[in-house]
């Protein structure tokens, strides 16, 4: 399939109207200047409109489906208008269209609705509130999607379709059933429904792209399932761009974004990412997230080269709201002081963390998450990749906790190590598949004994529980236990017992507690203290390797003991001991690197936001708190000429010292933009 590059405009809302049948004048006080008047005071210059919304309405005037039209809408133009109006204002105008959530349609046609394996329909019963009951895209239904798509880009100037819902439903319809068959599968294996489904998904998108391109050529293309991970890259052909919804109050919370943009920016596409103006979550209406808030939100973006989208919803009587739109026009008007330094930006990276997600299947996977926080919270210049990246543009690569290693990717790993590259594993990653060898030898790790296990069959490996049962300690010394006191730090998961092959080095050793806690033997309230008794290796040094027997990743997405991060920092250190970026700031401070190669300079992004859980459901971020004289340390590729604070243009005073550009930066009130200029 083609693809179309459509150059994402910054900033960007997302117009949810998602309308009951059961209110009555709908878009009665729709005034379209008005509408895209206030968008434009509020700099906005792409706006997402409905097409048709989950209750399985449609807001155009449908020739084909008239009895589809919201029973209520006193304008039957109102797409239209908001289109026309927009495009006077130079404002772009994609379409959104509902996919697997429609109650029109489920209500209509309960034969369409995925079938779970125990014969229920899929989704919300009959009797609650909720529009969420899913539809088989093996069922007739798909055609009505394709039918509806058909007649929107034929009686309307669409610049983009946005495809909602588009996401893996494990199915036992009569469709689903008779298509496994034919394809030898067992439908009543679950792992063959899975397959299936997957493989229906991506046929669905593949399939649809090119419906749509038969209609329009240039027309942004996207498929919304809430997030961004390995499994899109089968059906990446079908897409133009990547869409990140990420609504931190909204329960993807504020690690989401950052985990999935740092992966999805390394697929090749122009990303987009939304948050949203709620307090909380879609269809929160007349409720407004804290401007401090939403700055971090969008400036977080921009550090992580996503444009920005703003989520809201339209009132049902069609009249847009100022006063939300003085809030985003608030964030909007220093976003677009920002963007030319942030159009065509690319991060400057040392590090690749391989993404955990492609092996647990979450899409916050802990091992990943705990990597993340810490190299943030370090400085650290990164990456989330998978096992079919390139690697060989990184340093550094890290393997967290649970990193299954075939053949061909030890195979991958091994010539990356032979080639220069360093790396740090962990746990059970470099294991193959049955967690019985290491394929991956240059670890200089071997088992010492098959894996422990509980009673109950459970790996003790990495097994979370209550009272830290498994509990042992690791000695800090040496260059690993830099800033922390020689003695033992608690590892509350237990690590895997190896031994040191060739070549492996032991750093530091596990020192064992008396006994594991059961009912048989416990001491206090919770694990058993040091027995002081060393046991098994707890980090090995091979060559161009570090590996921990512990899953210190997991370990710090739990409760983040600061001695394993510094544990692992160190380890980073040694084996990259000239970072892209050092700072003395507080762990609070994000900073990333952007090269614009165009512009022939580098731009540092440093925010400081601190988000506080002051209620039980979100955090919150109300208060902005400046730093003053942060120094800032830089591995720059070429001479610089100039460091100044931009969009102000203050210049800031530099020195060259040991290869690397330091400077201060006087101040950072929330976000800070600093460019290295290499040109006269």
């Amino acid at each position: 399939m083609e693809r179309t590059e459509q150059g994402l405009r910054f900033r960007q809302i997302h117009l949810d109207f998602h309308t009951s049948e059961a209110i009555t004048g709908v878009a009665a006080k729709f005034d379209s200047e008005e509408f895209a008047a206030v968008l434009e005071q509020a700099r906005v210059n792409s706006i997402t409109c409905f097409a048709r919304c989950h209750h399985g309405w449609l807001y155009y005037d449908s020739k084909k489906f008239p009895e589809r039209i919201h029973p209520h809408l006193a304008n039957r133009n109102l797409l239209k208008e908001q289109i026309e109006a927009c495009h006077r204002h130079n404002i772009r105008v994609p379409v959104y269209i509902t996919v697997q959530w429609d109650h029109y349609t489920a209500e209509r046609h309960p034969e369409w609705l995925v079938v779970t394996a125990d014969g229920r329909f899929s989704g919300t019963p009959p009797f609650e509130p909720g529009f969420y009951r899913n539809l088989c895209l093996n069922s007739p239904y798909r055609e009505l999607v394709k039918e509806i798509t058909a007649e929107v880009l034929e009686t309307l100037p669409v610049d983009g379709v946005f495809f909602d819902i588009v996401i893996v439903r494990e199915c036992a319809c009569r469709h689903c059933i008779e298509g496994m068959k034919r394809q030898g599968m067992d439908p009543a294996d679950r792992e063959d429904r899975l397959r299936y489904a997957v493989q229906t998904l991506n046929q669905f998108k593949l399939e649809m792209t090119e419906f749509v391109r038969s209609y329009n050529r240039d027309c942004s293309v996207f498929y919304n399932a809430g997030h961004v991970g390995p499994s899109i890259r089968e059906s990446l052909p079908a897409y133009t761009h990547l869409e990140l919804e990420s609504l931190p109050s909204g329960g993807w919370g504020y690690l989401h974004f950052p985990l999935t943009m740092r992966y999805a920016r390394t697929l090749g596409f122009d990303c987009l990412s939304h948050t949203g103006r709620f307090h909380t979550s879609w269809g929160d209406f007349h409720s407004f997230k804290n401007t401090a808030a939403l700055e971090f939100e969008c400036f977080h973006m921009l550090a992580l080269n996503a444009k920005c989208l703003i989520g809201d919803q339209l009132h049902p009587d069609g009249r847009i709201s100022r006063p939300v739109y003085e809030l985003i026009g608030s964030v909007y008007r220093q976003v677009e002081q920002k963007e030319p330094w942030c159009q065509g930006a690319k991060a400057v990276t040392d590090i690749a963390v391989c993404n955990t997600e492609e092996f647990d299947g979450k899409q916050i996977s802990p091992p990943t998450a705990g990597a993340l926080r810490m190299l943030q919270e370090a400085g650290h210049q990164f990456d989330i990749v998978d096992s079919r990246s390139d690697f060989s543009k990184y340093k550094l690569l890290i393997l967290p906790d649970l990193v299954a290693v075939d053949d061909q990717l030890a195979q991958k790993l091994e010539q990356y190590l032979a080639a220069g590259g360093r790396l740090i594993a962990s746990a059970l990653s470099g294991l193959d598949a049955d967690k019985s060898e290491f394929k991956l030898k240059s670890l200089g790790v071997r088992p010492r004994k098959p894996l422990s296990r509980e009673r109950a069959g459970d790996l003790t490996v990495g097994k979370l529980t209550e009272r830290n049962d498994h509990a042992e300690y690791i000695v800090a010394r040496g260059a690993l236990g830099k800033g922390l006191p020689e003695t033992e730090h608690v590892m509350y998961l237990k690590g895997l017992e190896v031994a040191a092959a060739d070549g492996g080095e032991v750093l530091l050793d596990t020192v064992a507690s008396y006994f594991d806690r059961t009912w048989e033997h416990f001491c206090s309230h919770r694990h058993t203290p040091s027995s002081g008794r060393v046991d098994y290796p707890a980090v090995v040094r091979c060559s161009g390797s570090i590996y921990f027997a512990h899953p210190v990743f997991t370990q710090y997405y739990i409760n983040a003991p600061r001695w394993c991060k510094l544990l692992v920092l160190n380890a980073v250190d040694l084996l990259l001991p000239d970072p892209v970026l050092r700072h003395d700031g507080p762990s609070s401070l994000i900073a990333t690197v952007n090269e614009q190669a165009h512009a022939g300079r580098w731009v540092v992004h440093l925010l400081h936001y601190i988000p506080e859980r002051r209620c039980q459901e979100i955090d919150v971020i109300e208060n902005v708190i400046p730093l003053h004289d942060v120094t800032i340390s830089i591995r720059a590729p070429q001479r610089v000429v100039s460091v100044r604070c931009v969009p102000s243009g203050e210049l800031i005073s530099f020195q060259e010292r040991d290869g690397r550009i330091e400077f201060v930066v006087p101040k950072i009130d929330g976000h800070q933009m600093v460019e290295l200029n290499f040109r006269n």
